[in-house]
């Protein structure tokens, strides 16, 4: 069966330039492109292709589902530290949790929530 090589997420945002600074600012991606209404980030094997959509629900009004991904990491401690002297916003606690990961949840300035994770 073929591999999945990377991970890529698509994300409506309604300021894209607010967002890619968001990721590249706190999260330490990069931007590896920008066609015409996007912007493309992207961190070691992950993608995050931010695209404007100004007129769509805001992602702070989508409840529960402003999840869009879990992102595993070889040290979390070390990242949560990283994020929190950042002033990364909404950054939670990091914590073990009875599935095995070490993990803590960020929120993006529009109001999607990222899990980031280590296995133990």
């Amino acid at each position: 069966m073929p591999a999945i090589l990377q991970n890529h997420y698509v994300l409506a945002v309604p300021k894209i330039a607010d967002s890619a600074r968001f990721f590249v600012d706190i999260l330490g991606f990069k931007i590896v492109n920008e066609p015409p209404g996007w912007i493309f980030v992207q961190k070691d094997h992950c993608m995050i292709m931010l695209g404007e959509c100004l007129d769509d629900i805001h992602p702070s009004k989508l409840g529960c589902h402003n999840y869009f991904a879990y992102l595993r990491v070889d040290d979390a401690a070390a990242y949560h530290e990283e994020l929190r002297s950042k002033g990364a916003p909404g950054i939670g606690p990091i914590s073990d949790k009875p599935w095995q990961m070490r993990e803590f949840a960020v929120t993006s300035p529009e109001g999607y929530r990222i899990m980031i994770g280590q296995c133990l």
